[in-house]
C-alpha cells in the first residue's frame, strides 16, 4: 500500500496530528539551517589561508594566553551547568514539598467533612497533582467547617455528627 493510501485512510484528527508533525519538523530543520550556515562560514573565515608550510609557530606567551581563554571558557561552561543542575534541584524540591502539603492538606479536609475514601483521594492528588486537586475540589461535600465542641476538630455545619468523634 503506497505512503498517502495509507494517509488518506487515518481520521481527520491523526491526519492533523501529522501535519502538526510535518510543520514542526519543517520549522526544525530551517532553524537548524539558519544556525548551521552562519557558524560554518564564520570558522571557515576565522582561519587564515595559508599553507601547513606558511604558518607560523606560536611563542609560548601566544600559547599561554590562549590556554588561559580556554580555561576561563571551560570555566564558564561549568558554572552554567553547575548554576543549571542546582535549580533544577531546587525547583524538584519545592515541587515536592508542595505537592506533600497538597497531601496532607486533601486528607485533612476530606477527613473534615466526612469522607470516608480520604486515602483515595489523596492517591488521585499524589498521582495527578493539580488535575487531582481540581476534581477533588469540585467531587468533595460542599459547605462550611465549623470546629466540633467535643473534640475541637473540624466537621461540615451541615452533617448531624462530628465524623472525628461520632458527637452531634
Amino acid at each position: 500500500m503506497e505512503p498517502n493510501q495509507q494517509f488518506k485512510k487515518l481520521s481527520p484528527t491523526a491526519r492533523a496530528f501529522c501535519g502538526i508533525v510535518r510543520s514542526i519538523r519543517t520549522l526544525l530543520l530551517v532553524v537548524f539551517t539558519l544556525i548551521t550556515i552562519p557558524v560554518a562560514s564564520y570558522a571557515q573565515t576565522d582561519r587564515p589561508n595559508r599553507e601547513p608550510s606558511e604558518q607560523r609557530q606560536l611563542t609560548p606567551e601566544e600559547i599561554a594566553r590562549q590556554q588561559a581563554e580556554a580555561e576561563k571558557a571551560a570555566g564558564a561552561a561549568c558554572a552554567v551547568c553547575g548554576g543549571s543542575i542546582v535549580t533544577i534541584l531546587v525547583v524538584g524540591v519545592v515541587l515536592l514539598a508542595l505537592n506533600i502539603a497538597l497531601l496532607v492538606w486533601v486528607a485533612r479536609d476530606a477527613k473534615s467533612r466526612g469522607m470516608d475514601s480520604s486515602i483515595l483521594w489523596m492517591f488521585l492528588v499524589m498521582f495527578t497533582s493539580f488535575i487531582g486537586l481540581v476534581i477533588y475540589i469540585f467531587a468533595r461535600p460542599q459547605g462550611e467547617l465549623i470546629q466540633c465542641a467535643h473534640c475541637k476538630g473540624k466537621r461540615l455545619k451541615v452533617s448531624a455528627t462530628c465524623p472525628h468523634c461520632q458527637h452531634a
